[in-house]
Formats: structure tokens, C-alpha cells, sequence
């Protein structure tokens, strides 16, 4: 992995939460996954970005931009 690469996220600036699931319906992510975002090791957060295409699935038409998260998601994890 190169060190210059900026922390990997999963983010498209679409936050709002879902009150029935808990999970922002931008990027799949709980309150709590955000929130330590940044004291997260690559490997922990790229271990969660695998379960989010699931997690989008699961919101189904409440997931803002489905497509362009799994984009984001995919692109990251391909690094």
C-alpha cells in the first residue's frame, strides 16, 4: 500500500441516517464506524468497506446513490 494515498473512505457527502437501520443512507456506514473513521487501521476500515455493498442492498431504495457508493467502494478496495 503506498503511504500517500489518503485514508480510504467509503464517503460520496451524502450523510443522513436511516432511523430504521442505523446507517447513513450515502455510504452504509453507522454513526459509530463514522465517527472513529480516522483512528481506524486500513485494514479495519477496509474490512468494513467490504460488508457495505450488503449493507446497501439491504437499505434497498432508501440508499441515496447506491451505484455511485459501490464505485467508491470498489475503487478503493481494488488498490
Amino acid at each position: 500500500m503506498n503511504a500517500h494515498l489518503p485514508v480510504s473512505s467509503p464517503c460520496i457527502d451524502i450523510c443522513l441516517m436511516d432511523p430504521a437501520s442505523d446507517l447513513c443512507t450515502g455510504c452504509a456506514r453507522s454513526l459509530d464506524e463514522i465517527a472513529g473513521w480516522g483512528s481506524l487501521s486500513e485494514a479495519d476500515r477496509r474490512a468494513i468497506m467490504a460488508t457495505l455493498p450488503a449493507r446497501l442492498d439491504a437499505l434497498g431504495p432508501k440508499a441515496a446513490a447506491r451505484e455511485e457508493a459501490l464505485a467508491k467502494i470498489r475503487a478503493v478496495l481494488a488498490r
